[in-house]
């Protein structure tokens, strides 16, 4: 079989084009670095998309805005296009997820692959690093794609893959327990002989793991197998089933810092924080969840030392494999969290391959600054 053949030189790769990569990638290009973003499937948005949960949270905290920067920018904007409205932020009485709120998740995709695209991101769709070596740039990275042999130099890697594959590739250690919490599989169906509009529903899948794509190929047949015996028993129709499930946790990176429990719940202001977390604890499993909300006032941060992993060089992650134990990851890993984590770890990336430094060792008030810059909310610690 021939193989085009295509050399990159680029100062940022970031792996994953899911809800923290995206807005990792547009960072990183608006901050001047030449940056590239590989994908394995065909849209950007991850679980916003492709998994389909298209309602994002929370960008607000006791009646204040604690994320905001290019992701709200991203979802403000699809929201604004689609005709849609936010909820009253300010509103205390609501649940959680009423401070969520609906996205069109196919204008998502379009809307958030148009900003790449804008900023100077070289987005390829399809591929996967499959060999990673260090060099005297940084990294030299093979991707794997149908009918191209592509070679990546790279002075700077974002893991954005969600489970840390690419902190696993290079060899350095990972976190995970022996259970996972359950993946969802989302789907909507109508009742043929009652009014009414369709529902959006979604099946668990038990032990749902995205580390391989073995793995993940079992989760989406146990899913749509799922679906499929609903649908036989209640006689409703199949209007829409996403493409894939949607995994909440699997590995996580044992960083520089370890965000723990106690650290979430208390709102611990870490000397080196650069973005807020707000979510109650949210630990799900096959009886469903039980939220366990912060105390009145209290707003988490996270240090960008919890996304550099420990002794590393040139590599920095973003997303729910942040350095966290597991109660602790039940509250970060959700979407806006991951837009503000993905965001401070575009910025380091970029100040780092400019200065031909590594992240830890990039000044926090320059990521600080540059954060400011572009609209993001910094912690004042």
């Amino acid at each position: 079989m021939h193989f085009e053949e295509i050399i990159e030189h680029k100062d940022v790769l970031v792996v994953g084009g899911g809800t923290a990569g995206v807005i990792a990638a547009i960072q990183s290009a608006r901050a001047g670095a030449n940056t590239i973003l590989v994908e394995r499937v065909g849209q950007l948005g991850g679980a916003m998309t492709t998994g389909g949960v298209a309602f994002p949270g929370l960008f607000h905290a006791w009646g204040e805005q604690v994320i905001a920067g290019i992701g709200w920018e991203l979802v403000s904007e699809c929201v604004k296009l689609d005709g849609g409205t936010f909820p009253d932020f300010t509103d205390l009485s609501l649940r959680h997820w009423k401070h969520q709120f609906q996205l069109n998740q196919y204008l998502y995709a379009l809307l958030a692959e148009e900003k790449c695209l804008e900023a100077g991101v070289s987005i390829v769709y399809y591929e996967t690093p499959c060999s990673i070596e260090s060099s005297v740039e940084g990294w030299l990275v093979e991707t794997c794609g149908s009918g191209v042999k592509r070679t990546i130099n790279c002075k700077q890697m974002i893991d954005c893959t969600g489970g840390a594959d690419i902190v696993g590739m290079i060899g350095l250690p990972r976190l995970r327990e022996e259970e996972t919490q359950p993946g969802s599989m989302l789907y909507k169906s109508k009742s043929p002989y009652l009014p009414g509009e369709e529902q959006l529903e979604a099946v668990y899948v038990l032990g749902a793991d995205s580390s391989t794509s073995a793995t993940q190929t079992r989760a989406n047949i146990e899913g749509r197998n799922a679906i499929l015996k609903k649908i036989r028993e209640s006689g409703n129709k199949l209007t829409h089933l996403q493409p894939e499930a949607t995994f909440r946790e699997s590995y996580r990176i044992l960083g520089e810092t370890v965000i723990t429990h106690d650290d979430y719940v208390s709102g611990r202001k870490f000397d080196d924080a650069i973005c807020y977390a707000f979510y109650p604890v949210d630990l799900h499993s096959k009886d469903g969840v039980k939220p366990k909300y912060l105390e009145q006032g209290v707003v988490p941060t996270i240090p960008l030392s919890a996304l550099i992993p420990k002794d590393s060089n040139n590599i920095i992650v973003a997303g729910r494999c942040v350095s966290s134990d597991r109660l602790a990851n039940s509250g970060l890993r959700v979407q806006a969290s991951c837009m503000a984590m993905g965001q401070a770890a575009g910025a380091t990336a970029a100040l780092a391959a400019q200065s031909n430094s590594t992240p830890l060792d990039v000044p926090l008030e320059d990521v600080k600054n540059l954060l400011v810059q572009h609209q993001a909310i910094v912690p004042d610690v």
